[in-house]
């Protein structure tokens, strides 16, 4: 099968790989109909050290199920499954709180596992991981349903966690920062939970023209002590409620600092690219903030999303903005890399 490899930073290559074969009797093999690129993917294209070997990319997909395990009851072959960015059995403590990404037999795709920007993928813990569509033929769906059912493998519920993590309650104010696809997708979830005032900080007009589009009430289109000062201008000197970063960068965490309101929370979805973070007095102690947020278990919120999807409720797919074959993947990360694209997907 054709596969993406990561070898290095900058270095993206389509492969000839052998077919993922079932390794458990929980395993599912699951033939992709649509995938993309994450904007997680581009940390590792900035950074990744050369490796020989190549590293499997990609952690986003829906597909039709090809082959099940012995102790996969859930499925067959035939069924659409939409397929969350990380595996969990879905049955321990800690998944039935909730917090799948931190199940004991956790698996996130990509570098390890098995990259999903591949012709097909094997899935662990099956049962637990994907999820059925029902009543949807991937092969006559219109393109803008597997759009959004697409989004919901990862980007549309990170942004969904931030604001669930955020505890977001009508009225209040919320700042978003970041215009990729997660700190979209994290407005359009605000909406959802009622925010009265919805700021987001994002400078590029294509995307933020979205964002309004989805339902910020406001941009911001500056950075640091300028865009901190803005922020806090458009909420009476005092801050958001809750403060969505969809970064990862620390300058994106310090303009969260600088604009969450006393008592407030930080959600951050954005995969930190830093261990150490200014948490005392002059950052979060002296205003009673909180900090919240970390990998969305998609998984716990994944039924609910497909039914909001296919009765209308929501139009997540609109942060792609870009179609690409297979072989045409190394191009569309240049697309992100460079901004020409918000978000790729990749259909097989």
């Amino acid at each position: 099968m054709r596969a993406t490899l990561m070898y290095g930073a900058g270095d993206v290559r389509v492969e000839t790989v052998p077919e993922p074969t079932l390794q458990a009797p929980t395993d599912a093999i699951v033939r992709t109909v649509r995938a993309c690129i994450c904007g997680s993917d581009l940390h590792p294209y900035h950074s990744m050290p050369e490796l020989p070997q190549g590293a499997t990319m990609g952690h986003e997909l829906i597909g039709v199920v090809e082959e099940v395990g012995p102790q996969v009851t859930n499925f067959q072959p035939g069924d659409f499954v939409v397929v969350p960015f990380a595996a969990a059995d879905n049955t321990c403590p800690i998944c039935q709180d909730g917090f799948q990404t931190a199940c004991p037999h956790v698996n996130f795709f990509g570098p390890g596992t098995g990259g999903q920007q591949a012709e097909i993928a094997r899935i662990p813990w099956a049962d637990g991981t994907m999820v059925k569509v029902p009543g949807v033929d991937p092969a006559t769906a219109d393109e803008s349903l597997l759009k959004s059912l697409l989004a919901l493998s990862d980007v549309y519920l990170t942004g969904h966690h931030a604001a669930h993590m955020a505890g977001i309650t009508p009225g209040q104010s919320v700042t978003v920062i970041g215009d990729g696809a997660v700190g979209l997708s994290a407005v359009l979830a605000a909406v959802r939970l009622g925010a009265g005032q919805i700021i987001l900080m994002g400078r590029h007009k294509t995307r933020t023209d979205l964002g309004r589009e989805w339902g910020a009430t406001h941009v911001v289109e500056e950075r640091g002590a300028d865009g901190i000062a803005k922020v806090l201008e458009l909420t009476g000197g005092f801050g958001s409620h809750a403060v969505l970063e969809a970064v990862g960068h620390m300058p994106a965490y310090e303009q969260a600092v600088g604009v969450v309101r006393p008592g407030g929370i930080i959600s951050r979805v954005g995969v930190p690219q830093y261990e150490e973070a200014p948490v005392g007095f002059g950052s979060l102690f002296g205003k009673n903030a909180r900090l919240a947020g970390g990998p969305a278990p998609v998984r716990a919120y994944l039924e609910d999303a497909i039914k909001d999807v296919l009765d209308g409720t929501i139009d997540p797919g609109k942060v792609f903005d870009r179609t690409i074959g297979i072989e045409d993947v190394p191009a569309g990360y240049r697309a992100m890399d460079t901004r020409e694209a918000l978000k790729v997907m990749i259909r097989f």
